[in-house]
């Protein structure tokens, strides 16, 4: 910048071979007193060491020596006036710049330093310079410090000391060197001033911090080049990037006041898997920020993204961290294929959570799912001892006692945090995982409480939305998330997809949506609460299947399901986690609430009931459980009742069930509308003693008439002569077949109608 060059400002005062009459012997206003006529100065054509030059004898104090012309005075712009003088005889006198500063109604500005520093002339035609710098700006090094009140200045030099010497001044130059200030001017510093080279090789890492210290509030300007940076760094000021960085893993670069995904992606030249990486590595080692935000852009991504990997130098971490607001995207590049290993491995009841002599254990990866006769449903290999070839599982197996063959399969997750041992308190938040039936979703860690998984789309997992291989998910809050199949248009029984699976206790899986997985959710903990949510699971067959919805894998599960839409899938309560799985003590299947739900299916078979028990074991029981206040509808067709007991291996001990009760709820479409306790309506037309009250098959699960609560008489009891018998008459339940008849039984034969308040349970 200059403005002699840019603007064509004349800035240099004209020579003095041009005349003295524009040279003042003032302040250089118009009016003022000129040398034109001075006896005191006199101009010299040939100089040794000027050429030209005016010859001036010091009459008076403060001799000053001032041009008339205007020389602007600009914002932004910085000026400096030099002068040459040597003494010619006489006293010495001292000389500096000096000047007059004005606005543009010729009106003097005070209050600005109008004076340079003195140099005294100590010698007989020796040559001395003297210079200072005029601005508007408050920076190292100008001298004349005149604010933005100035429009213009008269500039020029004093002469002070003893009167009476001579002296030869030359024509004085007045210069833009705004350059000067231009790096302070454009608040930036550039990185390559403080010694990086940008070769790809040398170590920058020292300049990069030697920059950041002197920024002072100014911008870092990385400019084109690949800078090495071998150790961590922090930069504490706003960064530009036209060069890239490269760092090994282990070095963490934390840019604190750019903590955004797009920064990141500039520092490594546009390859946002790595600066994912690296902002996920900074997030978990700082605590300048509790969020690392994606800045809505989209990753793609060639395979998984190992966390614990990206930040080697932890496998636990414990303070609240988020990610948010962005989209990953897996891209077609073979990184996504699951494997898949089979190995013999022994099972002991007495060692529940471990498989033991396990062969080819070292192939086996932590994570896989296991499956094999006597494996559950979302069972995974936590962790593993190659030495002692032992593989410590996420949940027991049931009924698998012995060594058989188990097949490991290790799907790929877009975020995958299995490699920490813990990790509490992160949250992934407003991110989309577009799966595109190649990768699955997240996986927790092994370990870890109250992880939080918010406002995402699991958009077409090819395997699994999110995964708990042990208990990271304690406390595991699921809030406000989209899960997409990629299976909609195959058959129920055909999907293999889950979207979420979860071992420990109090989960929180609220207000979410998924469609047609072979399972919305598999929860082996107890205390969760399921609320708010919509998933459905139909298809286009015809009186078709349909899976579970949600599975408990517990019996004593103590969890509520309230205020869902259940749309052609079921509730489907196990015990399938047990590795005797006879009952042997406890309370049984208990602690499940059931309420307010919307349950509806549509051209499915007429056996498909919305709440299923299903026993691995026999002697089991019902033990405290709350059906009520939901609407259960079927369209295109009935079903026979809303609940049963599936009995593919046991069923349960009818003459034992507790605590359960089924009311309030609205039936659509539904042949037998159970109710505990069942209100039943008998009319006796004919003369009897004993009269025989059916219950229809309407008590829970194909229940017993257990006991009876209340006998209502709603005519007149009459014998045989149509007299009224005041007589009381007494119930004995579990009466027929099935055990589901109460006999009432009078003294003698009558007849009339009574209501009966009937429960399968005590």
């Amino acid at each position: 910048m200059n403005i002699a060059v840019t603007d064509g400002v004349v800035l240099t005062p004209t020579p003095f071979s041009e005349g003295l009459d524009v040279w003042s012997r003032g302040d250089g206003r118009p009016g003022s007193d000129t040398y034109a006529s001075s006896v005191a100065a006199a101009y010299v054509p040939a100089d040794t060491d000027f050429g030209g030059c005016l010859e001036l004898q010091k009459t008076d104090t403060t001799q000053k020596l001032r041009y008339m012309g205007q020389t602007p005075i600009l914002p932004g712009v910085y000026l400096r006036v030099t002068a040459r003088v040597k003494a010619i005889s006489g006293n010495l006198p001292s000389v500096r710049i000096a000047g007059w500063a004005g606005t543009g109604n010729d009106v003097a500005v005070s209050g600005v330093p109008m004076q340079g520093d003195a140099v005294a002339l100590s010698s007989y035609g020796e040559v001395v310079e003297v210079s200072a710098i005029v601005g508007a700006g408050s920076r190292a090094g100008v001298d004349l410090i005149w604010g933005t009140g100035p429009s213009y200045g008269h500039f020029g030099l004093d002469l002070t000391g003893l009167n009476g010497g001579v002296v030869r001044i030359d024509d004085l130059q007045i210069e833009d060197i705004t350059e000067v200030f231009l790096r302070q001017m454009l608040a930036s510093v550039d990185v390559r001033d403080y010694g990086a080279l940008g070769d790809g090789s040398t170590d920058d890492s020292a300049a990069f911090e030697a920059a950041d210290a002197a920024a002072d509030g100014r911008l870092i300007m990385v400019p084109s080049g690949t800078y090495r940076l071998a150790n961590s760094v922090t930069l504490e000021h706003h960064v530009r990037f036209e060069g890239q960085l490269s760092m090994p893993a282990s070095a963490i670069l934390s840019l604190t006041k750019d903590f955004n995904l797009p920064a990141y992606s500039d520092a490594f030249g546009g390859d946002e898997e790595i600066a994912l990486a690296k902002g996920l590595q900074s997030l978990l080692n700082n605590a300048d920020h509790e969020s690392f935000d994606m800045g809505g852009r989209r990753v793609s991504m060639n395979g998984p993204l190992d966390v614990q990997a990206a930040v080697p130098n932890r496998d636990t971490y414990s303070q609240r961290r988020v990610l948010r607001n962005g989209q990953l995207r897996a891209e077609d590049s073979g990184g996504w294929g699951a494997t898949s290993v089979t190995s013999t491995a022994t099972y002991s009841a007495s060692n529940q959570w471990r498989l033991t002599n396990v062969a080819n254990i070292a192939n086996i990866e932590v994570g896989s799912l296991v499956t094999g006769a006597g494996v559950g449903r979302e069972i995974y290999v936590k962790s593993k001892n190659v030495g002692a070839q032992e593989i410590t599982l996420s949940q027991p197996l049931s009924d698998a006692v012995g060594t058989q063959s188990y097949t490991f399969t290790r799907f790929r997750y877009m975020l995958d945090f299995s490699g920490f041992t813990k990790l509490e308190k992160f949250e992934v938040e407003d991110v989309e995982f577009q799966c595109s039936e190649l990768a699955s979703g997240l996986m927790l860690p092994p370990l870890g409480t109250v992880n939080v998984i918010r406002n995402c789309v699991f958009n077409r997992p090819g395997h699994r939305g999110i995964t708990s291989i042990g208990e990271g998910c304690q406390g595991l809050l699921v809030d406000h998330n989209q899960f997409i199949s990629a299976e909609g248009g195959l058959a129920t029984q055909s999907r293999q997809s889950v979207a979420i699976n979860t071992n420990a206790n109090d989960v929180k899986i609220r207000n979410n949506r998924a469609s047609q997985f072979r399972h919305f959710a598999v929860i082996s903990g107890a205390q969760a609460v399921i609320s708010g949510n919509h998933f459905f699971q139909g298809d286009e067959t015809g009186s078709g299947i349909r899976s579970a919805g949600i599975v408990l894998c517990l019996r004593a599960c103590s969890t509520t399901i309230f205020g869902n839409y259940i749309d052609n899938c079921f509730v489907e309560w196990t015990n399938e986690r047990e590795p005797e799985p006879d009952f042997s003590g406890g309370f049984g299947f208990a602690g499940l609430s059931i309420t307010g739900n919307v349950m509806l299916c549509s051209n499915v078979a007429d056996w498909f009931s919305f709440i299923v028990v299903k026993p691995y074991g026999s002697g089991h029981m019902v033990n405290g459980m709350n059906v009520s206040g939901n609407l259960f509808r079927a369209v295109g067709g009935t079903i026979t009742r809303v609940e049963r007991v599936d009995t593919s291996f046991a069923g349960l001990e009818l003459g034992a069930m507790r605590r359960v009760f089924m009311q309030e709820n609205t039936f659509h479409n539904i042949d037998l509308q159970t109710e505990n306790p069942l209100q039943v309506t008998h009319d006796q037309n004919t003369h009897a003693a004993t009269w025989v009250v059916a219950t229809g098959n309407k008590l829970p699960f194909g229940g017993r008439a257990r006991q009876v609560q209340s006998l209502v008489l709603t005519s007149r009891p009459r014998n045989g002569a149509n007299v009224t018998a005041f007589v009381t008459p007494y119930t004995s339940a579990e009466q027929g077949s099935g055990a589901s008849d109460v006999h009432v039984i009078w003294p003698e034969p009558v007849l009339g109608d009574l209501t009966l308040l009937v429960r399968m349970d005590t």
